[in-house]
């Protein structure tokens, strides 16, 4: 059977990048294998749903280019894809597997349960408490089937049977084993007839013969349920072999990154911005702050998994390539968010101006500015290794933009004298009829003039720099001198003047 692999998400907020991180490598290890990777979106939990949740997780998978073979708005011939749209079919199968002694009807009102968990500390609904409950296990036949054509309310609970131990065989844990005596029975078949995420889980996973399962470590204590529901359907040829990732940790002390760690840490958890009723629930995500999606997959495909070696810069082809499950650490990834820009500033270093400007050209209409496609390319070329985010080539940039806005008048202060106030007239009225007006020529013609006038370029070619960027970390003189062109060039040059 070829290897088929599911990313299935729930829709109940914006997707967290752990999520990303979990349906990359259901991704990697399904093109490595020349399978299929599937989106299944969970949304039993109707209570939980948050409109615009799923479009959410589809733009993300799009945005970093891990696009399902099948799925939620992606097509495929083993659907429905979407879990609220199947409920039939888990009714039918939790019905067979009270038939098969497997499960039973549980007829307890939510308030009579409450009613035992408040007199009884850590009341859980299991082979020890079951007997003295309400439900199939305990009634008459008859006083079942009264109940059931009367249309009592009712769950159906997996029926966990004491003393034996559960093994599975992880491919990142090795052997890991539960003992039945201490899980509980779970509901499979809620009250009004929706599938609770073990049932659903199961049966999808069957039906659209999943071969691996690779999910976030807080699934590992389910899992014993999730194969005593294969024995019960009598699907154990069939199951798939799970893997369960390590946590994503904060980036400095203990415990798992969560949603709130992005304000905290003044970073994004999230891949793509997400707005919420309240300040408090709205998020930045990486792309709008400034992130390729190819640099974020690097990142994330690192964070808990490395093939050894010491490179660090791999394409999406070459992650496919080297991916292997049991090269991932058993052990939480600490979110390392300076890593993160690191790997962006790569990304933007290597990549194409013509790619880089069609970035660039929304973030300059945002702020008014009119430019060229050529131009924004010379933007990319000049700034590419000076930039974290791609809003850096408008924010950092401005000045390849607008005019200066603010100088560094104390380097301006220290190197303006008024010997050089009238050497940097002669420059400037040089510069306003020197041909060809080309980095190269500028820069010899500029260096030679200096020296003419027994100065060193440190004497000068400083307040060229301020006088263009309004800083001394700009891009080159020269370029920017060309880029800017000789009219723009000369104001900057006699706006300067001003400043003495």
């Amino acid at each position: 059977m070829s290897v088929r692999v599911r990313f299935a998400p729930s829709p109940t907020g914006a997707l967290h990048i752990g999520g990303v991180r979990t349906a990359l490598y259901n991704y990697l290890f399904a093109k490595q294998q020349g399978g299929t990777f599937i989106l299944r979106i969970e949304d039993t939990d109707q209570t939980r749903y948050v409109p615009g949740a799923e479009e959410y997780i589809i733009e993300t998978l799009k945005w970093v280019g891990l696009l399902p073979d099948e799925g939620v708005g992606f097509g495929g011939d083993k659907g429905p894809y979407r879990q609220s749209d199947r409920k039939e079919i888990y009714e039918r199968y939790a019905h067979e597997l009270v038939q098969r002694g497997h499960a039973y009807y549980a007829f307890d009102t939510p308030e009579e349960l409450d009613v035992r968990r408040q007199g009884e500390e850590n009341f859980t609904y299991n082979q020890l408490t079951r007997s003295g409950l309400s439900n199939s296990l305990t009634l008459s036949a008859e006083e079942v089937k009264s109940r059931l054509d009367a249309g009592a309310p009712f769950v159906i609970r997996l029926k966990v049977d004491p003393g034996r131990e559960i093994h599975i065989h992880d491919l990142i844990r090795g052997d890991v084993v539960f003992q039945s005596s201490e899980l509980d029975d779970k509901v499979l078949l809620k009250a009004d007839g929706m599938p609770t995420y073990h049932l659903a889980n199961i049966v999808d996973d069957h039906l659209m013969e999943i071969t691996h399962v690779i999910r976030g470590e807080e699934w590992l204590p389910s899992t014993a349920h999730h194969v005593l529901l294969y024995e019960g359907f009598g699907w154990t040829d069939t199951m798939p072999r799970f893997s369960h990732l390590p946590l994503i940790l904060k980036p400095i002390g203990n415990g798992k990154l969560s949603k709130r760690d992005g304000a905290k840490f003044g970073m994004p958890v999230f891949p793509l911005e997400w707005k919420g009723a309240t300040p408090e629930d709205s998020f930045d995500g990486f792309r709008n702050t400034g992130f390729l999606p190819e640099a974020v997959i690097n990142f994330l495909a690192l964070l808990g998994w490395h093939p050894g070696g010491d490179q660090e810069i791999f394409t999406l082809d070459e992650l496919i390539q080297t991916f292997s499950v049991d090269q991932i650490s058993k052990s939480g990834a600490r979110f390392d968010y300076e890593k993160a820009k690191w790997f962006n500033q790569k990304y933007i270093q290597a990549a194409d101006n013509a790619v880089l400007a069609s970035y660039i050209r929304p973030l300059a209409n945002s702020k008014g500015y009119a430019a060229t496609d050529a131009y924004l390319e010379q933007v990319a070329a000049l700034m590419k290794e000076r930039v974290t985010f791609l809003p850096d080539f408008v924010e950092t940039g401005y000045y390849l933009f607008e005019p200066v806005r603010e100088y560094d008048k104390e380097t301006f202060q220290k190197k303006w004298t008024p010997s050089i106030a009238e050497v940097f007239n002669e420059l400037s009225g040089m510069v306003a009829t020197f041909e060809p007006f080309n980095g190269l020529a500028l820069e010899e013609a500029i260096k030679h003039f200096i020296h003419e006038k027994g100065l060193k370029p440190g004497d000068m070619l400083p307040l060229l720099r301020i006088a263009l960027a309004g800083t001394m970390k700009g891009p080159a003189v020269f370029d920017m001198a060309v880029a800017l062109g000789r009219e723009e060039t000369l104001r900057r040059l006699q706006a300067l003047t001003t400043l003495a």
